[in-house]
C-alpha cells in the first residue's frame, strides 16, 4: 500500500521538508494554486520562513474543445499563449479575445475573493516556489509555470506533495525544478493518497492569506 497524508497540513510539512536550501532566503516567494495548494504552501512558507501569496490560474481553451489549452493568464497581469495551437485550430481574433475577456473577469472575481484589495506580491527577479497538493496530468502546473514565466522571476521551482512516477517529463521544459515527496506507479488520483482530501474553501484560502501576511510583517520587523 503506497504511504499517504493525514491532509494537506501534513502534506505542506513533508514538502517543506525538501525545500531545506531555500529557507530564510528574501528572495524566495511561495505561490499557491487555489485552492488546495494554499494550505500546502502555507505550511511551505512558514517553514523557510518565506512570503506566499496565491496564483490564480486560468486556462485559456480552444472554444471548440475546451480541454485543449491555447495559453493561460495568471495572477499579476501574467500572459501565455501558444500562436502555433491558435493557428492549428483556427481560432479568430475575434473568439481569442472573447475567450481572454471571459477568463479575465473570472480570474478577477476569484482574485477579489481571495486576496481582496491586495495586490498580488512582486515576482520579478525572486525564485518562485509553486505548489499544488498533487499532480495529476501536469495541465494545471503547465499552464502556471508558463504563465508565471511572462512575470519574469529568476527561477520557478515545481513543488508538490504527490504525482505519478512520469511526472517531471509533464513539466521539465517548463520549470527549473521540480520537488516531489511521492511519486507513486500506481496512481488513480491526487485524493488518493490522502486520508482527508476534502475541498478547501475561498474563505480557507483568504484567511491563510491573511495569516501569511501577519506573518510577513513581523518577519520584517525581526529584519529590521
Amino acid at each position: 500500500m503506497e504511504s499517504v497524508f493525514d491532509n494537506r497540513v501534513d502534506a505542506g510539512r513533508a514538502l517543506a521538508g525538501l525545500l531545506g536550501a531555500y529557507a530564510g532566503r528574501d528572495d524566495v516567494l511561495v505561490l499557491g494554486l487555489p485552492r488546495g495548494g494554499v494550505p500546502v504552501g502555507f505550511e511551505v512558507a512558514r517553514a523557510l520562513d518565506a512570503d506566499l501569496d496565491v496564483l490564480v490560474v486560468r486556462k485559456l481553451g480552444v472554444p471548440i474543445q475546451p480541454e485543449l489549452a491555447m495559453g493561460a493568464i495568471a495572477s499579476g497581469g501574467a500572459f501565455f499563449l501558444d500562436d502555433d495551437i491558435v493557428r492549428y485550430t483556427g481560432v479568430s481574433p475575434a473568439e481569442l479575445d472573447a475567450v481572454i475577456a471571459r477568463e479575465r473577469n473570472e480570474l478577477a472575481r476569484r482574485e477579489s475573493a481571495y486576496r481582496g484589495a491586495r495586490g498580488p506580491l512582486d515576482v520579478e527577479g525572486r525564485i518562485a516556489i509553486l505548489v499544488d497538493d498533487g499532480m495529476a496530468t501536469g495541465a494545471t502546473m503547465k499552464a502556471a509555470a508558463m504563465a508565471l514565466r511572462e512575470r519574469k522571476p529568476a527561477r520557478i521551482v515545481a513543488a508538490l506533495p504527490v504525482a505519478p512516477a512520469d511526472s517531471d517529463a509533464q513539466i521539465e521544459r517548463v520549470v527549473d525544478e521540480f520537488v516531489c515527496v511521492m511519486r507513486p506507479r500506481n496512481f488513480f488520483g491526487v485524493g488518493q493518497f490522502y486520508i482527508d482530501f476534502s475541498q478547501t474553501s475561498d474563505e480557507e484560502v483568504s484567511e491563510l492569506l491573511q495569516l501569511a501576511q501577519e506573518d510577513a510583517e513581523g518577519r520584517r520587523k525581526r529584519r529590521g
